[in-house]
């Protein structure tokens, strides 16, 4: 199976990112995002399934473990921490695994920036946790949350600092994760459309807080083939995928031309290179996966309804001609249908007063974008260091400044 690519490499990684402090925020499929870009940032290589499985090791790819994971017991509740870090010459990167977007552990986070070296680009995403594990009725404490969040982002970064927010991947309609303990499995099938009107609200309020947004949803949408089997996560090939957007929205961002140019990927030839790092056992549980086509039967029954999708007969369907047999044939050019613009105009007309926004707020508008990003500021090129960092995080240690 082949696929067109933005291609992006570790020598694009590395100048981009020399001497900036990146920091990641949220769950494992934001500590997958972590791991990919820390390998990028070494070789051109893709994440083995172990690595992409491993959570808590004591090191992966030259980073350290420096709170929480193996040190302490291993568990699947909210309360578990996990932070990571990697450091070389001229990058520092750093993940904190979060199971709420806003706590008293996010707030002691925010303390370490507050007191410490701020961050040059803050990757975030909480979402599956925050609608499944603390409130049945998880919409009005989502929202606030949020609003917390930003408001605290606003108070203790620099304006300097890119802060992008990921919407958060689809799901299956069969999933199983260390999120979804017995108590709550019979709610899983529904997850899916949870999902989707929280990254409507997360994502119209990070626009509102004039924050960046890049919307992982609609841009996987048509890639559920990269999906593993558990319905949540996603392989190596999707992580290098967001690697990519990631890097083009910040290179966009500071104004730095990066070129990356389209490249044929052959996913056989990925599982089986020895130099894409990939074991042998990955490519044989996996090639069914890979030899998949996301139009035939199978896109069908995963796919959302379109009663669903369209939020309140969104005419927007029908001025494009859409056809649901139609839609889904490969001769047909789908069409951006989780587009949040449209989403919040047609929840507007039907709720004259959004109370749940900060302050009032024009839906955006810019209808040539590639990538369903958001980004509200042009920022200039910023170095808070140009001298070579001695090293101030002790592996295993303390990691504030």
């Amino acid at each position: 199976m082949r696929e067109l690519m933005k291609s992006v490499n570790h020598q694009h990684a590395t100048k981009l990112l020399h001497n900036k402090f990146i920091v990641v925020l949220g769950d494992s499929i934001q500590r997958a995002v972590y791991k990919d870009l820390v390998l990028l940032l070494q070789k051109d290589k893709y994440l083995t399934l172990r690595q992409l499985k491993n959570k808590g090791e004591m090191s992966f790819e030259q980073d350290c473990l420096v709170e929480g994971g193996s040190l302490i017991e291993m568990n699947n509740g909210t309360e578990y921490r996990e932070v990571r870090q990697f450091q070389s010459d001229h990058h520092l990167v750093r993940f904190y695994f979060v199971t709420r977007i806003f706590s008293q552990y996010m707030q002691s986070i925010l303390e370490d920036f507050r007191h410490g070296l701020k961050p040059d680009v803050i990757i975030a995403n909480s979402c599956i946790w925050d609608i499944s594990r603390y409130n049945s009725n998880w919409i009005d404490d989502y929202k606030k949350n949020l609003q917390r969040f930003f408001d605290a982002l606003n108070e203790i970064l620099p304006e300097e600092t890119l802060v992008i927010w990921n919407l958060t991947m689809p799901l299956g309609e069969r999933i199983k994760g260390g999120f979804l303990v017995p108590e709550i499995q019979h709610k899983a099938p529904q997850f899916r459309y949870d999902v989707i009107e929280a990254n409507f609200y997360s994502g119209t309020l990070a626009d509102a807080y004039e924050r960046d947004v890049l919307d992982l949803h609609f841009q996987f949408r048509f890639s559920l083939h990269h999906r593993t089997t558990d319905g949540v996560h996603w392989n190596a090939i999707a992580h290098r995928r967001i690697t990519s957007l990631l890097l083009q929205h910040i290179a966009q961002a500071w104004g730095v031309i990066m070129p990356c140019p389209l490249i044929a990927v052959e996913h056989t030839n990925i599982l089986q290179q020895p130099a894409n790092n990939y074991p042998p056992e990955f490519a044989e549980s996996s090639s069914a996966t890979f030899n998949y086509d996301g139009y035939k039967e199978e896109f069908q029954r995963d796919s959302f309804s379109f009663a669903y999708l369209d939020f309140e007969d969104n005419p927007h369907l029908q001025l494009h001609g859409y056809e649901a047999p139609r839609y889904l044939r490969p001769s047909v050019q789908p069409q951006p249908l989780l587009d949040y613009r449209h989403q919040y105009e047609h929840r507007q007309a039907r709720n004259a007063s959004e109370d749940w926004l900060p302050h009032p707020f024009e839906p955006y508008r810019e209808h040539h974008h590639q990538y369903v990003m958001r980004s509200r500021h042009t920022r200039h090129l910023y170095t808070p260091y140009t001298h070579h960092r001695k090293i101030q995080y002790a592996r295993h240690g303390s990691y504030q400044s």
